[in-house]
């Protein structure tokens, strides 16, 4: 039976050193290789360090549940909105229709 490779983990630590390096005048290619992991890597690392700051690498998964919580809470928003409109329009509606069945009398 064939062993399969298994997932390489590397820690927060490791990640900032290597993207310290580039950042410090290393090349991405000459960082992969100097820490043995794929420029394309690097290059994920760096975005996500950008783009999250002190957020970024913490870990499992989790890393970025704000972000997940805060979209829920706004599709949450934004059926509570639509469901105002509907509801002030079918008052509006109801309104209309007392007011026309007071002047029948």
């Amino acid at each position: 039976m064939p062993r399969t490779k298994s997932r390489r983990v590397f820690s927060k630590e490791f990640k900032l050193q290597v993207i310290r390096d580039v950042d410090g005048g290393m090349t991405i290619a000459e960082a992969a290789r100097a820490h043995n992991v794929h420029p394309e890597t690097v290059r994920l690392w760096r975005r996500t360090e950008r783009k999250y700051g002190d957020r970024a690498f913490a870990g499992n998964g989790r890393s970025y549940s704000d972000e997940a919580r805060i979209a829920q809470l706004e599709r949450a928003l934004g059926q509570m909105t639509l469901e105002n409109a509907l509801l002030k329009k079918a008052l509006t509606v109801l309104k209309e229709q007392e007011r026309m069945a007071g002047r029948k009398r």
